[in-house]
């Protein structure tokens, strides 16, 4: 049995008490117990391992939570070795300084040198850089996805201020103010109120003309961000009207252009200055002249006849202001707005009351807020044009109803087909399948092209009805359509 006292011994190492045996009484009887041999160091003992009865003096929770917090420290744990002569010894080493277990490498390794120093205060500062960095990018993508969230919210109120029932709270109306003096300066300010958009009373810079603007989703009426749109109405009076056709009469009667402004000329003139607009004109009263002159041209023609020189005299006075115009028939005025939409691409819209001229800015009010939905809407890349009622597609219940109606518009969605030859197949085939299977019991290739031409169809009722056959084009087309394997062939150039 190893001695607790063995001379050989570390005299740095302490070897502190775990276990006590508690003092027994003396008793006469013999002890089957080995006795408890002390060392002369009193904080070492041993005891024996037959004294299982006897309770130590630390408590083995005590012992475990010295042991945790020793390895945590990095002090390594106590060893239990048994001697030969039965007895167990429980060691605990300790360093002189306090700190158990440590090696000479650990201490010498704590002591660093400059350069470790300063290699990990780089390191250091180059993860607070590197954290840095990655914060800032998150904060960058964060703000990335709410931007995106709003150009996609003003994308949305966008299209949703291009629909029909919403675009009209958009548009703002220019008038210029002149035309509030004309005779429908005041229906036009109500009309234009009551049909939902905003009016503006502004010097335009074409005379007596109605521009458009369009506000974007979420400014007001009285802010400046406003999109111009580029339509415009002129109202050009029935004098001017007439003396710049007048002038265009004149120099194609004559070929000299000392005649003055003619109504092509004064077009072009405000289409250089305003390049980006597409002008409109609109005149009011030219059904009156005409009427006017009509009746002074028969009433000239009967004074004549009639000799009344007193009476026309009289006349003449009256109709002074009349005469000031300049005379000219329905064929010179349609041969100078020929000339003038041949040179300019504009046209003149002739209206015969000032209430008509307020239904047309209204009616043109409307068209130019919906002009870019419709454009939009119609920019569906076909080349062709579907009815309403088949743009809608064909309703098909769970019973079947409404296939008979889906086949009738595959037959009639070929090129020259009518209703009525359409029915003429239907009427021997309602079904493709029907179709398919009278394909496959012809003998020739030949014999499927022609199944279907001679098929009647009786157009009309009683004696007026007439029979024709739907013939080998339209059979020929038919049997392309369904037997055919080849997803490159076509049905023709006018399928």
């Amino acid at each position: 049995m190893e001695s607790c006292t063995d001379s050989n011994s570390d005299l740095d190492e302490e070897l502190p008490v775990f276990l006590k045996i508690p003092s027994q009484p003396q008793s006469s009887a013999p002890s089957h117990r080995q006795p408890i041999q002390s060392s002369a160091r009193s904080d070492v003992m041993t005891i024996s391992s037959d004294s299982d009865d006897e309770e130590p003096y630390v408590p083995l929770a005590h012992r475990l939570k010295r042991q945790q917090q020793d390895e945590r420290r990095g002090i390594p744990s106590c060893t239990m070795k048994d001697s030969p002569n039965g007895f167990t010894k429980i060691v605990h080493l300790q360093h002189q300084n306090g700190h158990v277990g440590e090696s000479p490498e650990k201490s010498k390794a704590q002591k660093r040198t400059a350069e470790e120093v300063q290699r990990c205060k780089e390191e250091a500062l180059r993860r607070k850089r590197a954290r840095e960095e990655q914060q800032r990018q998150k904060e960058v993508q964060r703000r990335g996805r709410e931007e995106g969230k709003v150009q996609r919210r003003a994308i949305a109120e966008e299209v949703k201020a291009l629909r029909p029932e919403e675009c009209l709270k958009y548009m703002v109306a220019a008038v210029d103010p002149a035309l509030l003096q004309l005779e429908g300066g005041g229906a036009l300010l109500s009309s234009l109120q009551a049909l939902g958009c905003t009016c503006a009373i502004e010097k335009q810079p074409l005379p007596r003309s109605v521009g458009w603007r369009r506000r974007t989703p979420g400014a007001q009426a009285a802010d400046g961000d406003c999109v111009p749109e580029n339509n415009v109405v002129i109202q050009l009076s029935l004098d001017d009207f007439i003396r710049l056709s007048h002038s265009y009469i004149q120099e194609e009667r004559t070929g000299r252009a000392e005649c003055g402004e003619t109504l092509t000329s004064w077009v072009q003139g405000l289409q250089r200055q305003h390049p980006e607009r597409l002008l409109s004109l609109v005149v009011v009263g030219l059904e009156q002249y005409f009427r006017s002159h009509k009746a002074q041209s028969q009433k000239k023609l009967r004074e004549a006849v009639v000799g009344e020189k007193q009476g026309g005299a009289k006349r003449k006075k009256k109709t002074g202001a009349a005469d000031a115009l300049p005379e000219l028939s329905r064929v010179q005025v349609e041969e100078a707005m020929v000339h003038l939409q041949l040179h300019t691409n504009v046209c003149v819209r002739f209206l015969s009351t000032w209430n008509d001229f307020v239904q047309h800015i209204t009616i043109a009010t409307k068209a130019v807020a919906e002009a870019p939905f419709k454009r939009e809407r119609d920019n569906s890349g076909f080349s062709f044009h579907l009815e309403s009622e088949w743009a809608g597609g064909q309703k098909v219940e769970r019973s079947g109803k409404g296939l008979l109606q889906v086949w009738r518009r595959q037959v009639q969605q070929l090129h020259r087909v009518s209703a009525d030859m359409a029915s003429a197949v239907l009427s021997c085939y309602p079904s493709p399948r029907l179709l398919t299977q009278a394909y496959s019991m012809c003998q020739t290739e030949k014999d499927k092209m022609a199944l279907l031409s001679e098929i009647q169809i009786r157009r009309g009722e009683g004696v007026t009805s007439t029979v024709r056959r739907v013939g080998p084009e339209l059979s020929k087309r038919v049997c392309v359509l369904l037997s055919s394997t080849d997803p490159e062939e076509t049905l023709g150039s006018n399928a």
